[in-house]
């Protein structure tokens, strides 16, 4: 056989990994660089940039990491393509966290209603109630940051998205029931915060899904 006269086959470039594989080491350090180089070229806070990495090196896959620099121009200052792996569209709106404050009283969110990017619940001897279980969520991270004082902060999520959070109890209690959804485009939910002889509490709601997911977000943005 003349290797000379056979055709060289073209080796095609490699793409980026899919939403769904399983994120490396290097994937996270990669995504952790550009969160670094965002908060000092001062397009992050200290605060923003400490919540991003605390999601990075909690992430399994891909598409859980690509959302959290969807904002951020790539390395070397160029715009970075935006996402069209999740039916809600890119990630988050820039704009004011919406405030849920409870002073001796309550305050409860719930039924069908559109949640932000980032949510302060403050509890101060009194209640505040989150119900994600019939929302419609217009990105895929959604923040919410909860204080308790001698009250108690409740949120309550379907089963079929990702939860995760961290936070500390003072004489109290904070708990947030992990969860990861099976689907690598479904919102994910992170409660952080800490309470003080109160409670924090974040769990799926058994038999509340988000049915059809996709459909229904691609309708409610018009696309």
């Amino acid at each position: 056989m003349d290797l000379e006269k056979q055709p060289q086959q073209p080796v095609a470039p490699a793409g980026p990994a899919p939403a769904g594989i399983r994120a490396s080491d290097a994937d996270r350090d990669r995504i952790a660089d550009i969160l670094r180089e965002a908060m000092a070229e001062g397009r992050l806070t200290a605060e923003e940039h400490a919540e991003r990495v605390d999601l990075v090196y909690r992430a399994k896959t891909v598409g859980e990491l690509e959302p959290l620099v969807q904002d951020l121009p790539a390395p070397g200052g160029t715009a970075r393509q935006a996402a069209s792996s999740y039916g809600y569209g890119p990630e988050g709106t820039p704009g004011p966290a919406e405030n849920l404050v409870a002073v001796f009283s309550s305050s409860t969110r719930k039924g069908r209603w559109r949640v932000g990017g980032r949510t302060n619940a403050f509890a101060l001897f009194g209640s505040v109630e989150m119900d994600l279980t019939e929302a419609l969520f217009g990105q895929r991270l959604t923040v919410i940051n909860a204080t308790s004082i001698f009250g108690s902060v409740e949120v309550r999520v379907p089963e079929n998205i990702s939860l995760r959070g961290s936070g500390t109890g003072v004489f109290g209690n904070f708990e947030v029931d992990t969860l990861e959804s099976a689907d690598p485009e479904a919102p994910v939910v992170v409660v952080n915060g800490y309470s003080v002889f109160g409670s924090v509490e974040a769990k799926p709601k058994r038999g509340k899904l988000i049915a059809n997911l996709h459909r229904q977000l691609r309708k409610h943005l018009g696309h």
